[in-house]
């Protein structure tokens, strides 16, 4: 009896185990979920757009990757979503530094970047100022000339409180020796149309986010905050140029919650490189102005883990929310 029990015990784990490997084999089987956490219409929200059907097509025949927009609190919501979701491949999503970054140093947030596991980052997008085309502004010497005289005057949109788009206000703040109103949204679209309907006076925005606007909006864009031009505006001064020392930028990539199948995961990874290298997405990503940086897992995460380090010490000496 003994024998043949656990005979019948070992048949069982034999049959558990091809269950599970047959069903990792079969991933996905349903639908998997992207989370974005900003609005629809913004950079982030329109890069995963197009590499949805490029992730779909890598992915296998019958697969489908629905965008979920979770915006609010900075991008904290959204982060949250992920991190807290099942770690069985079918939520993941974007995430956005400095925001997912800077957000568990400012304050006591809903997710940890030790529960995220990045992926695979696509762009790396530095920051810039934007302003209406019938503003007062045509130079970032104007901003600084008329701020001086005006102290908390000039009222400039971000995407939210600890948000590159904040930080790189900070930043232009301390070189420049003014004092603006931070008029924080949930979302760079949020942002633009505030820009475009003069509610406003200066937009802190990603390069391609700002270059992709100035298409349809009376908006002028008055530097990059990059070492050097960028592709997507070769027509567009760096800060340095204009005697501003002043860099930041945001990467944009796709994580998981921490604990994915390692099985899972190598699917997950091999197909985010491939469609990334698509040259269709590529091309999307170029329409869009998105500065493609591509890095593979290990990259990405130590990327984001100096990123941390230099935010934390930032954060030591001038704490960007008080």
């Amino acid at each position: 009896m003994k024998f043949w029990k656990a005979l019948s015990l070992a048949a069982a784990a034999g049959a558990l185990f091809m269950s599970a490997t047959n069903a990792e084999a079969a991933y996905p089987e349903k639908p998997i979920t992207m989370i974005v956490a900003f609005g629809a219409g913004g950079g982030t929200d329109l890069l995963i757009r197009a590499l949805a059907p490029f992730l779909e097509k890598q992915l296998g025949e019958g697969s489908r990757v629905e965008v979920v927009n979770k915006p609010g609190a900075g991008g904290e919501i959204g982060f949250a979503a992920i991190a807290d979701a099942a770690p069985d491949g079918y939520t993941i999503g974007a995430i956005n530094s400095p925001n997912v970054n800077a957000i568990p140093i400012e304050r006591q947030a809903r997710y940890s970047l030790d529960r995220l596991d990045p992926l695979y980052n696509l762009v790396d997008d530095p920051s810039s100022f934007a302003v209406n085309n019938e503003g007062q502004f045509q130079t970032l010497t104007d901003v600084v000339t008329f701020a001086k005289a005006n102290p908390n005057s000039v009222t400039v949109g971000t995407t939210g409180i600890g948000s590159d788009d904040h930080l790189a206000m900070l930043v232009f703040q301390r070189q420049a020796g003014v004092t603006f109103t931070h008029v924080p949204f949930q979302g760079s679209a949020a942002n633009e149309a505030a820009l475009a309907n003069k509610k406003i006076m200066l937009s802190a925005v990603n390069i391609g986010e700002a270059m992709q606007y100035k298409q349809k909006d009376p908006i002028t864009v008055l530097g990059v905050m990059a070492e050097k031009k960028v592709e997507q505006a070769p027509g567009v001064g760096t800060f340095k140029e204009q005697g501003f020392n002043a860099l930041m930028s945001s990467l944009r990539g796709i994580a998981a919650p921490k604990g994915l199948p390692p099985e899972v995961r190598t699917k997950l990874v091999d197909a985010l490189g491939k469609a990334a290298n698509d040259p269709g997405f590529q091309a999307k990503a170029k329409e869009l102005y998105q500065p493609i940086r591509l890095l593979a897992p290990d990259q990405y995460a130590a990327e984001l883990a100096e990123s941390t380090k230099e935010l934390r010490e930032l954060w030591a000496t001038n704490p960007w929310l008080k």
